[in-house]
């Protein structure tokens, strides 16, 4: 099955509007790939952490690999940034 390329906003704009886990899970693999700008693992373990919320499986595995490669401050900082979007979704 071919893939189709989504732009970030785009998948932005589906998690927020229906809090999809595969939506939230997909914006975590941009960020921790690289994809559509720099490699940003705070955000990456924000995403796979509301995606993980939401029961994606994989989120889970996902956020534990990165974390191994981020600071505390850093996995603070994302657990913050989750927080925050849930409150405004």
């Amino acid at each position: 099955m071919a893939r189709m390329e989504t732009s970030a906003f785009e998948i932005g704009e589906v998690a927020s509007a229906g809090c999809m886990p595969d939506a939230l899970f997909e914006l975590g693999l941009m960020h921790c790939a690289g994809r559509d700008g720099a490699l940003d693992l705070v955000s990456a373990h924000k995403w796979f952490n509301l995606a993980a919320i939401r029961g994606n499986e994989d989120a889970k595995r996902y956020r534990m690999e990165i974390s191994r490669e981020m600071t505390r401050a850093e996995i603070a900082e994302a657990q913050r940034l989750a927080r925050e979007w849930l409150t405004r979704h």
